[in-house]
């Protein structure tokens, strides 16, 4: 019974903590492939590979305009390949000599704005693949939509401390409107440890009152530390309405959620930067993988979002100006066109350095936060001390 029970426990991990997260993650990668692939084919520029996934190639076919479509051994990105280049990340132009018809194909030998918009249509895949997905979300099943009205507030929290009660209307906080209890959560989330004047209307009458979040250490599914910032309060059930939306409104309301989730991803980004939110936020791999699993537990909805967020995020992230992403070359790009000609190769040849090895690095910490997340590095730890 026991061997069921761990068999049973195995194959619950793998589905919905691998093979869900590679579904999702190969979904995020074909968009984002696929925007440079479409791009580069308008401007006339021949393409060599489109593979998802690194290494040696699995499964591959060759098309009639000789693309490669592959899928390789390790599927955790993607790359297309352009004719010219001298390597997948179109770091460098290859330094054989072409033809008259081969530079008219070359990637390296198209205007600089064509490069630019070949670079650029990555991320913008993934932002209107997010922005889609979120407005036929919205048409298809409805927008959750929650009145800021407190439902709950639980004791010994800082809600209770502060004085807030249940029926209280939240309209503003730290002076912002706030006109959804989804508001309220994403306001707490970003404002950590800080304080918050809330503005409340209660029988009738508007008043503040000062509340601080407290942060707290909550554990997640694969038994990993979060921390959180906890106001203390849950929201009035009887308060919610699922919105129905047309193609005009949801596609608003759609671009409305991906700016908020954009600015609260830099609001979040400048907080580490500055020390207010820890470091330890940044997840990497494992802790994308734990996301995918809980969404999947969630059910369809859940998963289709998460895809869209983390399709949303990719493209945010490859337009940072850190060479070897895209947006890296975009600002190589930027300088060919305001000096007229291309940086010199050995400033070229740095910059990728450069980038890779903060890429690298980034990548190195981000694993680093999951494996000393998960509760398995306590029992080492335990055991060498």
């Amino acid at each position: 019974m026991e061997l069921s029970s761990l068999l049973n426990s195995v194959v619950h991990g793998v589905w919905y903590y691998v093979v869900i997260f590679l579904v999702i993650l190969t979904v995020v990668v074909f968009v984002h492939e696929l925007g440079h692939f479409l791009v580069a084919r308008w401007n006339g520029v021949k393409v060599e590979v489109f593979s998802i996934g690194f290494g040696p190639e699995l499964w591959g076919r060759t098309a009639a305009s000789g693309t490669r479509w592959r899928i390789s051994l390790l599927p955790l990105g993607g790359y297309v390949k352009m004719f010219g280049d001298a390597d997948a990340a179109s770091a460098t132009s290859s330094d054989q000599p072409m033809s008259e018809e081969e530079r008219a194909v070359a990637f390296c030998h198209k205007r600089v704005g064509q490069r630019a918009a070949i670079v650029v249509a990555g991320p913008a895949a993934n932002f209107i693949f997010a922005i889609a997905g979120l407005a036929i979300m919205f048409m298809v099943l409805g927008q959750p939509v929650t009145e800021p009205v407190i439902g709950t507030v639980y004791p010994g929290t800082a809600a209770e401390d502060a004085g807030l009660r249940a029926g209280d209307r939240v309209t503003a906080i730290n002076n912002k409107p706030v006109e959804r209890f989804q508001d309220i959560q994403r306001i707490v989330r970003l404002e950590i440890e800080h304080p918050l004047d809330l503005t409340i209307l209660r029988d009738g009458q508007s008043l503040t009152i000062a509340a601080k979040p407290r942060v707290i250490n909550r554990k997640g599914v694969f038994g990993d530390m979060e921390k959180v910032p906890v106001l203390g309060i849950s929201a009035d059930q009887g308060k919610t309405t699922v919105l129905k939306h047309g193609p005009v409104s949801a596609l608003g309301e759609a671009l409305h959620e991906t700016e908020t989730m954009v600015r609260s991803t830099f609001v979040g980004i400048g907080q580490m930067i500055n020390g207010t939110r820890d470091t330890d936020e940044l997840g990497g791999p494992i802790r994308i993988a734990k996301g995918a699993g809980e969404a999947a537990q969630l059910g369809l909805a859940s998963v289709v979002f998460y895809t869209i967020l983390l399709s949303l995020n990719l493209g945010l992230i490859n337009l940072f100006p850190i060479p070897i992403l895209d947006g890296g070359h975009l600002l190589f790009y930027t300088f060919e066109a305001i000096l007229g000609r291309p940086l010199g190769d050995k400033a070229q040849e740095y910059g990728f350095r450069i980038g890779l090895f903060l890429v690298l690095a980034l990548m190195v910490f981000a694993t680093r936060n999951d494996l000393v997340s998960l509760p398995v590095w306590d029992m080492v730890k335990r055991l060498f001390s």
